[in-house]
């Protein structure tokens, strides 16, 4: 399997060229050529451990990496940085269930995939025989900054520059990144939102006078984001894991339709589901959840991407996304796979801040269902599901349970329906008590934290052992303007 670029299908990489390069140097995607049909025995499937499974999902997608790179690659990443043996565990909440991915070293479900992100991108190396150091330039609205820092920590060869927006993450999120280690790690904060970071990222990479400038320091770029095949490949083994799991327990039949409901920002995690589909995952319905930044919800409805509203910072961080990357893919495919026509759609969406599709291309969309929770709403449901079960969620999940919820009652939702669970609510304690009723703006982070462990009777996770002590190590806060000469300085040294 080679991959193609969305905005020129001429343009086209081995797996391992796809991931060393990050974003395609047209500007555009990476997106495979062809999807694998697997032989789903879920007999032999409903069996297999999460490393046996990561091995069988991604062996076709990863062409070019041998069986024995691949399984060092899955050995050496879903290790006991995880705090289960299930590594991502399904659990019935109720009538319905959730697949917990937050069980990683920064208790969220970034862990999946960059924890064996940091590995695929040394091989990628080996296999191309590439000794450029590796200059790994991520926006994140969170979650991304500080499991791609984890992963790529010391790591020799590579340098990593995070930007996030300086307010737009909770107290804990922010800790965790100014706390990491290693020499090779950078974290800054930029005066405004995920968006301005992550289209001047995108700017960066597209840049041929800086590309060619890191390429005399023998450096280039790649990505973390999801943006990178590499992060989104990995994304797809848990789906089939999570349907796995329901089988093995009795509570689907193997080969019937189940649903998963997503809370979705940039559009990766959803984007792997329908990969997962497209693989031949019996899935129903994808249900794309958004919070108050509904752009994905109203594209959906409409079959209109228009990025020219309001940014509204929620207590669902994680999805406060206007310009949704990944979504890129799946136009493409939508609009048959034409990079002319692509191409015409962005530059539509760079100019005018809108673009359309015909009712033709919106076609492709059927196995989508889309809603969108309002912030009260989301704080309605995390209290509503301690009441009915004791179970506490983060607030992003609490976007995908509410969706789920809506469109259930209107009968759009019929199958076994998994809630992709996306974070530990220890992420983001003083959203989730205040859900829970309790007074929680006097309270500081330690106090938040005890609070909630008290109410949840979930011990604290690894990660949050000693993170409030720790020292924070990075302190830098720029404008966007200043980002392109804050990269040129960590890449020339």
């Amino acid at each position: 399997m080679n991959y193609k670029s969305t905005r020129n299908s001429e343009n086209i990489v081995t797996p391992s060229q796809a991931i060393l390069q990050g974003l395609a140097t047209d500007g555009g995607l990476y997106v495979p050529e062809s999807f694998p049909k697997f032989d789903l025995d879920w007999d032999k499937l409903s069996q297999f451990t999460y490393q046996e499974m990561a091995q069988f999902i991604l062996k076709p997608f990863l062409s070019d990496f041998s069986d024995d790179q691949l399984d060092r690659c899955i050995e050496l990443a879903y290790d006991n940085k995880f705090d289960t043996e299930a590594i991502a565990p399904v659990v019935e909440i109720d009538n319905h269930y959730h697949l917990e991915l937050f069980h990683g070293s920064t208790i969220a479900f970034k862990d999946m995939a960059l924890s064996i992100l940091p590995y695929l991108m040394k091989t990628s190396a080996e296999i191309n025989h590439n000794n450029n150091e590796i200059v790994i330039l991520t926006a994140t609205s969170g979650d991304t900054g500080k499991a791609a820092m984890a992963g790529f920590s010391d790591v020799p060869g590579t340098k990593i520059i995070v930007f996030y927006p300086k307010g737009g993450v909770s107290s804990i999120q922010e800790q965790q990144m100014l706390t990491q280690t290693g020499e090779n790690t950078h974290v800054v904060s930029i005066v405004g939102n995920f968006d301005d970071a992550q289209t001047e990222v995108k700017n960066l990479f597209n840049d041929i006078v800086l590309r060619d400038e890191l390429q005399s320091y023998n450096s280039q770029f790649s990505s973390a984001n999801s943006m990178n095949i590499g992060r989104l490949v990995p994304q797809i083994v848990y789906y089939f894991y999570a349907y796995a799991q329901l089988v093995k327990q009795g509570k689907v039949k193997a080969g019937s339709d189940i649903d998963f409901s997503v809370p979705t920002g940039n559009f990766g995690n959803i984007l792997a589901g329908y990969y997962a589909k497209r693989s031949g995952l019996p899935i129903g319905k994808l249900l794309c959840a958004s919070n108050d930044n509904k752009v994905l919800y109203d594209f959906f409805q409409q079959g209109e991407y228009n990025r020219q509203r309001e940014f509204i910072l929620t207590i669902s961080p994680s999805m406060d996304i206007i310009v949704s990357s990944n979504l890129e893919r799946l136009v493409f495919h939508a609009v048959g796979e034409d990079s002319a026509r692509l191409s015409e759609l962005m530059n539509q969406l760079s100019q005018d801040g809108r673009y359309a599709l015909t009712d033709n291309e919106r076609s492709h969309f059927s196995n989508f269902l889309s809603d969108y929770v309002t912030e009260d709403e989301t704080k309605e449901e995390i209290n509503y599901v301690y009441k009915q079960t004791n179970y506490i969620m983060d607030t992003h999940t609490a976007v995908a349970s509410k969706a789920w919820r809506n469109l259930n009652q209107q009968g759009l939702t019929t199958n076994p329906t998994i809630i992709v669970s996306t974070a530990s609510p220890y992420k983001f304690p003083e959203a989730v008590l205040s859900a829970l009723g309790v007074e929680a703006e006097s309270l500081n982070d330690n106090e938040l934290l005890t609070q909630l462990n008290n109410l949840s009777k979930v011990p604290f996770p690894p990660a949050i052992d000693g993170l409030l002590d720790a020292t924070r190590l990075h302190d830098t806060t720029i404008e966007v303007s200043e980002m392109r000469e804050f990269v040129q300085n960590v890449a020339k040294k």
